[in-house]
């Protein structure tokens, strides 16, 4: 039975490997998203100085990275009560993960909403330049 603790105990390591690689790769998205959103920003604002600032743009891209980030983290709590989990883990677990499956399906929605929107806003302004040029 020796050997059962012993792969209990590498299970354990292994586990906590992964928990920190998929928290570390959460932590990663968000920070990506907001240099890619921060260069965004500065690039959208330097060439449309006297035009609306596309506020939903920008929330748009840095959301897309926290829907990322919230898929790794919730992927972090699951393996992190794999191994020998109390009740108390557990319920904490459901509980994070009833948040985090909340705010990833809304801003998904979001997300979505948003994206259509832009696809319809450039459909009318190539409808638009069609008749110009016509």
């Amino acid at each position: 039975m020796a050997w059962i603790e012993t792969l209990e105990a590498l299970l354990e390591d292994i586990v906590l490997v992964a928990t920190f690689c998929l928290e570390a790769i959460s932590v990663l998205c968000v920070v990506m998203g907001l240099l890619k959103t921060a260069r965004m920003t500065f690039n959208l604002n330097r060439h449309r100085r006297e035009k609306n600032f596309p506020f939903n743009q920008v929330r748009l891209r840095f959301g897309t990275w926290l829907a990322l980030a919230l898929e790794f983290q919730l992927g972090a709590d699951i393996l992190s009560t794999t191994v020998a989990p109390t009740t108390q883990d557990l319920i904490k677990l459901g509980v994070i993960a009833v948040i985090r499956t909340f705010l990833n399906y809304f801003l998904d929605r979001e997300i979505a909403a948003e994206m259509a929107l832009e696809r319809e806003r450039a459909k009318i302004r190539d409808e638009l330049e069609t008749l110009d040029t016509a």
